[in-house]
């Protein structure tokens, strides 16, 4: 058989790993496609690279394709999430005079306290210089509803800068930061290279966050049912074999050599893991859930995921009435439901839930009988319902 070939675009991070793992383990192959993966720069080469055809696939920040729905991707077209391919994994850091600054006013908190850490960083001077990979993505949601919470507002107590994830450790170092949040292995580059800490784990803030989706055009989507069928199961059978306990060694070898992240496979282990080094002293955490690829229905592209982030950006970018209804039909559950029924995948009875409402996992309704969902909570104890909008 003839194999149907597919150039996807990805961003050089451990939640790329869906992506790589399906070329690397034949998972694509045995689909009937050439998958055909290029390395980009930055996420808004990613994004140009998608919207003008050069790749039909990506892996891709969550809230672009929702961004696109709102039309702040104006004169492009508009993409779709065919599936989440990772919650969480990401990291909040801090440069290294931050880091001090901190030590010598005394601050002591658990690592995953996001309460604390906001206190913490209510103390210093500011406004904070922040960076985040890209200005449309769940790392900047995340560090602004955290920074919402103690008061602080865009502009006079902080600055959001877009820098790429691969040269976080490089502007850490040069002093253009004060403040990161970044997806894994980058965090624990600038660790590593004593030129900053880690503060909090992304989970701390959202413990269910949709960080990285798997992207097309909506227009390629349509045209290519069964090939967009095909490709959502070998990224989805990649998912599932990241689950396992035992997968994280070979997909930190995976991962290392130079045509993917170029980073050590210790390092890259640790990320998968969660064991996270937070200093240059060596200083260790074990973050549970760190990443997570398909456990707990991660993969769903849940309706409810989408009309959040809407909200979000709308208010953000002052888009007029509310952008959540129309958001939530690229978070295509439709698609999903279609692709991966027949091959077992556990299907949830709804496509839209509550966000923020697990303090632990749970039993839901589902196709068939029920299945579990994972915890999913916010650091301040809000609620997002999608039946409830503003």
């Amino acid at each position: 058989m003839k194999r149907i070939p597919i150039d996807a675009g990805f961003i050089p991070l451990v939640d790329a790993a869906p992506l790589i793992v399906a070329y690397e383990m034949g998972f694509a192959g045995e689909e009937g496609i050439d998958l055909r993966l290029r390395k980009a720069p930055s996420w808004s080469t990613l994004r140009d690279m998608l919207v003008f055809g050069q790749i039909q696939a990506a892996h891709m920040l969550s809230p672009l394709p929702v961004a696109s729905a709102l039309g702040l991707l104006r004169g492009l077209p508009r993409l779709n999430a065919l599936m989440v391919t990772s919650l969480n994994g990401t990291v909040i850091g801090l440069s290294s005079d931050v880091a001090e600054t901190l030590k010598q006013a005394g601050f002591g908190f658990d690592f995953t306290d996001a309460v604390a850490a906001g206190e913490a960083i209510k103390s210093l001077p500011r406004p904070l210089r922040i960076g985040v990979p890209f200005l449309m993505s769940m790392h900047t949601e995340l560090v602004t509803l955290w920074l919402a919470s103690l008061g602080m507002t865009e502009t006079t107590d902080y600055s959001i800068h877009a820098i790429p994830p691969q040269i976080m450790a490089q502007a850490v170092g040069n002093d253009e930061l004060d403040l990161f949040c970044v997806g894994e292995p980058w965090g624990s580059v600038v660790v590593d290279n004593a030129q900053g800490a880690l503060l909090l784990p992304g989970s701390a803030i959202w413990s269910a966050a949709p960080e990285k989706v798997l992207a097309t055009s909506q227009d390629w989507a349509d045209e290519n049912p069964e090939t967009t069928n095909r490709l959502m199961r070998a990224v989805w059978r990649a998912s599932k074999w990241l689950s396992k306990p035992d997968s994280a060694t070979m997909t930190a070898e995976i991962l290392r050599q130079s045509q993917y992240l170029n980073v050590s496979a210790e390092i890259l282990d640790r990320s998968l893991k969660g064991r996270l080094t937070i200093n240059a002293q060596g200083d260790t955490r074990t973050v549970p859930n760190f990443i997570e690829f398909h456990n707990d229905a991660a993969t769903f592209p849940w309706k409810s995921q989408a009309a959040w982030i809407g909200e979000r950006l709308a208010e953000r970018y002052h888009v007029d009435g509310n952008g959540a209804p129309g958001t939530q039909t690229v978070f295509r559950s439709d698609l999903y439901r279609q692709a991966l029924g027949p091959i077992g995948a556990n299907l949830p009875a709804a496509s839209l839930k509550v966000e923020g409402a697990l303090n632990a996992p749970s039993e839901v309704e589902a196709i068939d009988g029920s299945m579990i969902l994972g915890a999913n909570h916010f650091f301040d104890g809000s609620i997002y319902d999608p039946d409830q909008e503003k």
